[in-house]
């Protein structure tokens, strides 16, 4: 059985569908309703669901992460996300995706190019991400710093990158598996949606 949590917090509601203490789904919307439909899209569709008035112990603690996201703070450790059920190659993508760093932004062509694929793929991986915004889609934008699709609407992932800035000046490079994946400080896209 899937246990469904929301809780809204300072305004905006979060939620999880968890199975015991292994996460199939994270969501955050303006809305209960959004956010629980979210919730059952990413859920596979055989499984029986429940939800819960009030979160569990590990449900409350996954919300809390999400609104640290939220907010543009950084996470230390990482939830258990169930993935088994999706593709390989979107497992792939979700992971190279989870290892960009807060303060910085990677392409959607330089993730395809290490997770295999083309950058619409990985395009499309992230407009289905289970996990937002813990695995950070809205960290994935287009090659020249725009801002590219986000399910939540580009002004939301603009908001969130805005949260995000660290001061950053330079690129770097991060190790995954035997490739390199290149990310750039989130000022890039700020100064180039003309909010840096």
């Amino acid at each position: 059985m899937m246990d469904i949590s929301a809780r809204n917090i300072e305004g905006v509601w979060f939620g999880v569908a968890c199975q015991g203490e292994e996460i199939f789904a994270t969501n955050f919307a303006p809305d209960e309703k959004s956010v629980v439909d979210g919730l059952l899209r990413a859920i596979p569709f055989e499984v029986s669901f429940q939800k819960l008035e009030t979160p569990t112990p590990f449900a409350e603690r996954a919300i809390v992460t999400l609104k640290d996201v939220y907010d543009g703070k950084g996470v230390s450790g990482s939830l258990p996300f169930a993935m088994r059920h999706l593709s390989e190659y979107t497992q792939k993508v979700l992971k190279v995706a989870s290892l960009i760093p807060l303060g910085y932004v990677a392409s959607y062509g330089s993730v395809a190019d290490v997770a295999g694929g083309s950058p619409r793929g990985v395009g499309r991986v992230m407009a289905l991400n289970p996990f937002a915004p813990v695995v950070p889609c809205h960290r994935v934008v287009g090659s020249d710093f725009s801002l590219v699709g986000y399910g939540g609407g580009l002004h939301m992932k603009l908001e969130l990158l805005k949260r995000e800035r660290r001061g950053y000046t330079s690129e770097r490079e991060i190790a995954v598996d035997h490739e390199r994946l290149r990310v750039f400080p989130v000022e890039f896209v700020l100064r180039k949606a003309g909010k840096g």
